[in-house]
């Protein structure tokens, strides 16, 4: 699975091949073919690994006891990742687009889903910051998904990976503005 969504993220859906996957993952092709019968069964696999990704770094996230905290170290998580997004762009953002633009297939919304998994993620942090005024929690954690879905797509598209450190300093100036 995680040859999948490595190679996935790097081709894309179309250029992929069962191939390619196996050879990522050091196997004879047969193997990938017993488990994985369509490209959409591996797409799918790929989706489950980026949703495992997520679970482990917000898990990660959740033992800091500070909601700010946490929506910070996610944004340096994102920085951190500045190579692979300007080369490729998010994982499951990129993924989610393609997927989008096909005509069969309910795909795109379970790409979507692993995005509204962290949407609800963030905006449970945002509710227990208790923020003052009238931000709606999910709007900024719409906000701040949409940051770095520019920023991801911005480093890529320009291949310069120094738009997710200036982009993701502002984001973080951003969360600290917050009261």
């Amino acid at each position: 699975m995680a040859a999948a969504a490595k190679v996935l993220h790097e081709q894309g859906v179309e250029r992929t091949t069962l191939a390619d996957i196996a050879s990522e993952a050091d196997v004879p092709v047969g193997n990938v073919y017993y488990y994985f019968k369509t490209k959409d069964e591996l797409v799918q696999a790929a989706l489950s690994e980026h949703t495992a990704h997520l679970d482990e770094l917000v898990g990660r996230l959740d033992r800091l006891p500070d909601p700010r905290d946490r929506l910070k170290a996610l944004v340096q998580a994102w920085v951190e990742q500045r190579d692979v997004a300007a080369r490729y762009g998010c994982p499951t953002g990129t993924l989610a687009a393609e997927l989008g633009k096909r005509t069969e297939g309910t795909l795109d919304a379970e790409a979507g889903a692993v995005i509204r998994r962290l949407l609800d993620w963030a905006a449970g942090q945002f509710r227990e910051m208790r923020l003052s005024g009238s931000d709606d929690p999910d709007d900024l954690a719409l906000t701040l998904v949409s940051g770095y879905q520019g920023m991801s797509l911005l480093a890529h598209a320009l291949r310069d990976p120094g738009i997710m450190d200036r982009e993701g300093a502002r984001l973080l100036d951003w969360l600290d503005s917050l009261r």
